[in-house]
């Protein structure tokens, strides 16, 4: 196997007297999606902030492989650096859209956007890429002109998706993707993500409090409580025999659903 693109070890975060990470320990390969799962106030958000460089934790180093394969440490990278790097090898696909859109600026600027920061300057170019673009996330590509504020939270969600990989990053982060849609939302919103993943070749670090989200999308999965991994491995292996308590508990509340 390749050389992790992403590794971090010994990660501690506390806010006050709580632990929100002790002691975690993560890689994500090329081409790999692993789901970070449990409950609300686990700490998995926290690590996606900190792995995503949004956070710096109390201890613990995030390294991150270049193209290269050169590992630099992620917290060792100014502002500037990170927000180059978000705009060309990472990708970020918020919960809610509209905190990865541009609200004011049309559906085919939205992707364009992303486009011209890794160097697109052909205004006819552009707008093909993202009118394929669109296609490809199933909006009308007559919309294209359309402001995103006239979409649903499910057209928005798949906008900010063509956004985030029309640069076709290599690592996206992406934070409870289908949080707050309908159930027929999310199912086909996730239909899309794993085809659009599969096809790309993308390595993604998920965080879901769906344990039917990781099992679709994964490869492998993390079950993270009270700030700690407490389970990690294939998901299948996972999901279908899980050896701690806490993730028994999970699985179990899933199937009693």
């Amino acid at each position: 196997m390749s050389a992790p693109l992403l590794e971090a070890s010994g990660l501690d975060l506390a806010f006050g007297a709580v632990r929100a990470l002790d002691g975690v320990a993560i890689d994500i390969h090329p081409g790999e999606v692993v789901a970070i799962v449990g409950e609300s106030g686990s700490g998995k958000s926290s690590l996606l902030r900190v792995l995503a460089g949004q956070m710096r934790p109390d201890a613990g180093t995030v390294l991150y492989r270049d193209p290269a394969g050169h590992a630099h440490p992620v917290h060792g990278m100014g502002e500037a650096a990170l927000r180059r790097l978000m705009r060309t090898d990472w990708g970020f696909v918020h919960q809610n859209a509209r905190d990865g859109l541009r609200m004011g600026v049309s559906t085919g600027g939205n992707v364009g956007e992303r486009l011209m920061a890794i160097g697109a300057r052909n205004y006819g170019g552009i707008r093909d890429e993202a009118t394929e673009w669109l296609k490809r996330v199933e909006i009308d590509p007559s919309r294209i002109d359309h402001l995103p504020r006239t979409f649903s939270g499910g057209m928005q969600q798949r906008l900010q998706i063509a956004r985030t990989l029309v640069t076709r990053p290599r690592l996206v982060f992406m934070d409870e993707p289908t949080g707050g849609l309908d159930v027929s939302v999310q199912a086909r919103l996730l239909d899309l993500i794993r085809a659009l993943v599969a096809d790309l070749g993308i390595a993604v670090l998920l965080v879901t409090h769906d344990i039917a989200a990781a099992r679709l999308l994964a490869h492998r999965i993390l079950v993270m409580r009270r700030g700690q991994v407490v389970e990690h491995g294939l998901t299948d292996r996972v999901l279908d025999d899980p050896q701690h308590p806490y993730t028994q508990l999970l699985v179990a509340s899933v199937l009693a659903a």
